[in-house]
């Protein structure tokens, strides 16, 4: 498989020739939705708590007597079945969330979303992203040469220097990353992904070697 490549001005700058083993896998958008759904999980905290019945800051006396009113037998206001009582199963701060990823699952997803990229046309090939000075408005206008200003952008280094990393994180639709720190999520977010050709020479080689 070979994909276009392009220089910081939009222009051509060759071809590079990738493995179909990587870039060409099939869409399995089932797999790709589990894997995703359990990142999102893995990344929950458990922050909300909720109070049981014997928490409620309620009188237990009972409201009305037993019989004789017409009305339904009640216990106490702090019932769950009351406005204001207790919750039956509520939220605690030591839920647990997380949910188990195999390893063959996450490879197999990273590898179905990336070849799918390929197929929209949503993967582009840069020979190299390099902004002179550590502002955003340069990286900007890089972006703009690349016609990479619509929707959310991902941009995939070998190298994260600084002077990337000042001018790119201002940029809220931006999102740079290392080869070693590419995910599942980041990867379906994104409108476009951009990979330098060290970034996906090394992102093919860590893939094939695993």
């Amino acid at each position: 498989m070979e994909l276009k490549v392009i220089n910081t001005k939009g222009a051509d700058a060759g071809v590079i020739t990738l493995n179909d083993a990587v870039f060409a896998r099939e869409y399995n958008e089932a797999l790709i939705h589990q894997v995703v759904t359990a990142l999102l999980a893995n990344a929950r905290s458990a922050t909300r708590a909720q109070k049981t019945r014997s928490e409620v800051n309620k009188s237990t006396r009972k409201p009305w007597k037993q019989k004789g009113t017409g009305r339904a037998r009640a216990g106490m206001a702090s019932s769950p079945l009351w406005r204001g009582g207790g919750r039956i199963f509520p939220n605690r701060p030591d839920e647990n969330f997380s949910q188990k990823i195999n390893k063959k699952m996450y490879k197999a997803a990273l590898l179905a979303i990336v070849s799918q990229l390929v197929r929209d046309n949503r993967l582009v090939v840069a020979d190299s992203i390099v902004v002179e000075s550590p502002k955003t408005k340069n990286f900007v206008q890089l972006l703009k040469n690349m016609s990479l200003t619509a929707g959310n952008t991902l941009v995939i280094v070998d190298d994260l220097g600084e002077e990337l990393f000042l001018a790119s994180r201002n940029i809220s639709n931006v999102y740079v990353l290392e080869v070693d720190q590419i995910d599942p999520y980041n990867l379906v977010r994104c409108d476009k992904v951009v990979f330098t050709t060290k970034a996906i020479e090394q992102f093919q080689q860590g893939q094939l070697a695993s």
